[in-house]
């Protein structure tokens, strides 16, 4: 094989990644599939696809090795293929919002109406934790905080919130967070806190970019 031969190989081999992540229903599966494994029919609910929908696209994720299957039961679940593969979404996300300033905008019209544009990055937060300076709470689904959660989170998902708002104190800081980013739990959770008079704001990343981070988390035990 001479060189021109080798880099057009590579070349085209690489690109059936970058084909596989060139659609929105996919970047936002994988953006799911960072909170860990779900059957196709909850990756459909979730993603407003119809289960036929879903299914092709987790199939063409699966042909490029970016998701993998396992079986459960009588059900089959999807996962990502590695940590390397939300590495390279959120490389992607980063790559995307700083070029394309028209991401930036919908994030931000969207939280406008929805409790503001405040938001705390994940140091400032570390740092706010350990000085116990605020209460944190992991709006995703319970089953989501089961697998991993932020040390010192309190489980409370958005759905529940407002049956939960006496227990929270209004002397404190409290923020939300949720999947990541894109995901708008911890918006809506901050608009309810806001509008029953709480100070509360929203982490900007999600659990998964936190453990990227290498900061505190609490996982479950292997049996």
């Amino acid at each position: 094989m001479n060189k021109r031969d080798f880099k057009d190989k590579v070349y085209a081999e690489l690109t059936r990644v970058t084909k596989a992540l060139a659609n929105p229903h996919r970047l936002e599966i994988i953006d799911l599939l960072a909170q860990g494994p779900f059957a196709v029919e909850v990756i459909a609910g979730y993603t407003g696809l119809s289960v036929a929908n879903a299914s092709q696209h987790l199939q063409t994720l699966k042909q490029a090795n970016l998701v993998s299957m396992t079986r459960d039961g009588n059900f089959i679940r999807y996962r990502l293929a590695g940590e390397n593969v939300f590495s390279a979404w959120s490389a992607l996300r980063e790559l995307g919002t700083a070029c394309n300033a028209a991401v930036e905008k919908v994030v931000t019209d969207f939280r406008k109406g929805h409790g503001g544009l405040d938001a705390v990055d994940a140091m400032t937060l570390a740092k706010m934790l350990a000085k116990g300076q605020v209460i944190l709470l992991d709006v995703r689904p319970e089953e989501e905080y089961d697998r991993g959660h932020i040390h010192r989170a309190i489980s409370m998902p958005v759905a529940q919130l407002r049956k939960h708002l006496d227990a929270l104190p209004k002397s404190k800081l409290i923020v939300a967070y949720c999947r990541g980013p894109f995901c708008v739990y911890a918006d809506e959770a901050v608009a309810l806190l806001k509008k029953k008079g709480y100070k509360a704001t929203r982490l900007n990343e999600g659990f998964p970019d936190w453990a990227l981070m290498g900061l505190p988390v609490e996982v479950p035990a292997l049996s």
